[in-house]
């Protein structure tokens, strides 16, 4: 059995938070230490707004600064590793701000320490591409994986989604985002999304021993090893640059509406009678097909 420190809060000034719980424990005999960032939203699955990426920079700094952490690990709070964005919360108009000012995904991009991802249940939307490009992700085996953006009209771009090809192919990347397929845990590991998969109670003791082996390990190689893998991320372009050219209204549009409405409804969206009416304006025919419907 691995030996460690209990978890410890860590607090301080600036180091106090509402939506995540930040702790460090250590290595009783190599002494390196483990920073835990953990999403504590469970009511909510863990889903994230402004407000929760700002709380993770903060751990994220924190945890970089301290020579005696060797990893950092991201989970979530509860039965889920949790759901992506706050869909109510992007509908508002914030989720520029989400991605552009430090994404938290950029977050592990930009981190010194390798970063594991521990996830259990539901690992979804933006939870599902902060898992793909952390270091390391280890799976319960009741973990499910996939992304819902265009199910729920919010459309991604950026370096996260074509560095998904360099994970698991291409072929699988584009049907991941493009379908809104999930993956249950043991198809991710076929698929190298994950890199352990391990019964739920044996989740925490799993990464613990993926830490352990870390510790074995120069702390400043694996800081230069990381950076020199991290580095093929930087050749993408940054978040909504696509998106903002191709549909610089998009959430003011009907269709970027769309898909938010019918996920809070609980009813499958209605995207294709949206073109529908649109082809029909196009061809001065809209009082006839309002008529129709």
């Amino acid at each position: 059995m691995t030996s460690f420190t209990a978890w410890s809060k860590v607090e301080g000034e600036g180091l106090v938070f509402d939506e995540i719980v930040y702790e460090k424990k250590h290595h009783l005999e190599l002494r390196g230490g483990v920073a835990r960032i953990t999403i504590n939203k469970p009511e909510k699955l863990n889903t994230m707004t402004l407000h929760t990426v700002d709380e993770m920079f903060r751990a994220f700094y924190d945890a970089n600064h301290d020579p005696l952490i060797g990893v950092i690990v991201v989970a979530g709070a509860g039965k889920h590793f949790g759901a992506g964005g706050d869909v109510m919360w992007e509908r508002w108009g914030l989720r520029e701000a989400f991605y552009n000012r430090y994404p938290h995904n950029r977050l592990v991009r930009l981190s010194r320490k390798p970063v594991i991802a521990q996830v259990q249940g539901y690992c979804l939307g933006g939870h599902n591409h902060m898992a793909y490009v952390c270091d390391f992700t280890i799976a319960a085996d009741n973990a499910v994986f996939g992304q819902a953006g265009p199910r729920v009209s919010s459309p991604a771009d950026g370096y996260f989604v074509p560095f998904l090809t360099k994970v698991v192919g291409h072929k699988k990347a584009r049907e991941m985002w493009m379908l809104c397929r999930r993956y249950p845990a043991l198809e991710a590991l076929d698929m190298g999304l994950v890199n352990r998969v391990v019964p739920l109670d044996r989740l925490e003791a799993e990464v613990d021993q993926w830490c352990s082996e870390l510790f074995l390990a120069s702390p400043g190689c694996l800081e230069i090893l990381k950076a020199a893998f991290d580095q093929e991320m930087d050749g993408y372009a940054e978040m909504g640059v696509i998106s903002s050219n191709f549909y610089p209204d998009w959430f003011d549009a009907p269709e970027g509406k769309e898909g938010g409405s019918a996920f809070v409804g609980k009813r499958k969206p209605r995207f294709y009678e949206l073109r529908e009416r649109e082809a029909a304006a196009r061809a001065g025919l809209a009082d006839e097909y309002e008529k129709d419907k």
